[in-house]
């Protein structure tokens, strides 16, 4: 009995490091990755958790900490150089895809939130949430439901030749130019992003069809992870897409601003010149915002007075253009030399050799008692 005793609690404790032998074993077996699951990753891109959600929310300033606000709305047109990495690759290539069919897949997946576009008036909370159906319905889009897909949470799928994404030739963006007092800061940012179809009508003619917006805040987790390249001097892709749009890389012209009357700037300035001063003028306000605030210092104001000074200087001598550049002989581009032959050179030389004129010698005259001396004799 006492061996029977003593025997049953061995077995349990081999039974249980077997056990835990055996689940490290299978817990450390490799599994090679199908073309199944490879594609299925591609499909579905990177993978952004709730604590990378968290990470690029920013915290709206106060309203008490700013001295400065202003909205602005920008049309970003991907027919110029400076727009074109939004547009391109139009097609998925390994792994890549351009902005609109980023987008496109995180709405009709359910993964990012998109609302109602409001010309000017936009509400990103629930109420104004749109219905991703009656969204590809509405702007002809062939779509079907994916699996999981339920009432409370609708989930689509849409075929790579069913995506237009060379129909989105614009993007409207919303920014925020504010002025932190606490940080006396200029800051601007980017809040929302609104993909837009051109489509060509019966009667021709390219209309251009705003689809929804999406907070840049809810899709900046997605941007950071497509990296693109700027130029097609350098295939190097070494900034993303949130860098894109955070350092202002893009090129958009101004087409509203947020107002009382909610008019665009072509309403409010309908002759083409006007417009064109107008958004240059708000540009160059918005960037010179901040400089204009701080004190210049004792160096940096006498310089100011100096180079005023000479400017008047130059105004008063009669130069009507005080801003003109003087190269000076130093600047001045020289002509490249020729090459000769030695024959040539030495010939040029001869030529160019002065004929040195000999003095007349002086006349002896022995009868002349007022003959000059010899200077080298003569006490100084």
């Amino acid at each position: 009995m006492k061996i029977h005793r003593k025997i049953f609690p061995l077995c349990c404790l081999i039974a249980i490091g077997f056990g835990a032998f055996a689940q490290v074993e299978s817990g450390g077996v490799v599994r090679k990755r199908s073309e199944r699951d490879k594609k299925k990753k591609e499909s579905s891109g990177p993978v952004v958790t709730d604590r990378m959600q968290g990470f690029y929310e920013a915290k709206p300033t106060h309203d008490a900490d700013l001295d400065y606000m202003r909205r602005i709305y920008r049309q970003i047109d991907l027919s110029k150089p400076a727009n074109t990495p939004l547009y391109y690759p139009e097609d998925i290539i390994d792994g890549q895809e351009n902005l609109f069919r980023l987008i496109l897949r995180l709405v009709v997946d359910g993964s990012l939130p998109a609302y109602e576009y409001l010309d000017g008036r936009e509400v990103f909370t629930d109420k104004y949430r749109i219905n991703v159906a009656d969204m590809l319905d509405r702007f002809d889009i062939y779509y079907q439901k994916a699996k999981g897909s339920t009432e409370k949470n609708p989930r689509f799928t849409i075929e790579e030749a069913d995506v237009p994404s060379g129909q989105v030739q614009k993007y409207y963006v919303v920014e925020r130019w504010e002025f932190d007092k606490r940080s006396n800061r200029m800051k601007t940012r980017v809040e929302a992003i609104c993909p837009v179809l051109t489509r060509t009508g019966d009667f021709g003619g390219e209309t251009p069809f705003p689809m929804f917006w999406v907070k840049f805040d809810a899709l900046r987790p997605w941007l950071s992870q497509n990296y693109v390249f700027l130029s097609d001097d350098n295939n190097l892709a070494r900034y993303s897409l949130d860098d894109y749009f955070n350092l202002g890389m893009y090129d958009g012209e101004i087409y509203k601003t947020q107002n009382l009357r909610n008019l665009s700037m072509v309403q409010m300035y309908p002759d083409e010149d006007m417009l064109k001063h107008a958004q240059d003028s708000i540009d160059q306000r918005l960037k010179s915002f901040g400089k204009d605030l701080w004190v210049p210092t004792r160096e940096e104001y006498l310089a100011q007075k100096e180079k005023e000074a000479e400017a008047a200087a130059r105004l008063a001598s009669g130069d009507s253009i005080p801003e003109r550049t003087v190269a000076s002989e130093e600047e001045t581009v020289q002509e490249p030399k020729k090459t000769v032959s030695r024959r040539s050179a030495r010939a040029t030389k001869k030529r160019a050799r002065p004929k040195v004129k000999k003095a007349p010698a002086p006349k002896s005259n022995s009868g002349n008692s007022n003959a000059a001396k010899s200077v080298r004799r003569r006490k100084r």
